[in-house]
């Protein structure tokens, strides 16, 4: 069981990295920080942002989610890198891959 994750990926329009932090929370899924290397179509950081270290970085005001559907669509160049404390692993490397990510009751 993991309490934190992090999931990043490439744009695919813009070809520029994306990366969030989640927690897993007992309301759900919750966004905790957004990131993106540039900005452009579709990724435009939160009003908020703040440029550090080359990254737009904002706390998304998101509602906890119950879970988390990726459907990879086969335009983006990479898949999405799921980390953890544990290592980290790739999520939707193929077109038509999906994905739910949930929080898990013991």
């Amino acid at each position: 069981a993991i309490s934190a994750f992090t999931l990043s990926w490439t744009h695919s329009a813009q070809k520029s990295e994306w990366r969030e932090a989640w927690a897993v929370t007992p309301a759900g899924l919750s966004l905790t920080e957004a990131s993106v290397k540039g900005s452009g179509a579709g990724m435009e950081p939160g009003p908020d942002a703040v440029f550090r270290d080359g990254w737009w970085v904002w706390k998304p005001t998101l509602p906890p989610l119950p879970s988390l559907a990726l459907a990879a669509s086969g335009a983006t160049p990479s898949p999405w890198t799921l980390c953890h404390g544990g290592g980290c692993i790739e999520l939707g490397a193929e077109a038509g891959d999906e994905a739910v990510l949930s929080r898990c009751d013991d």
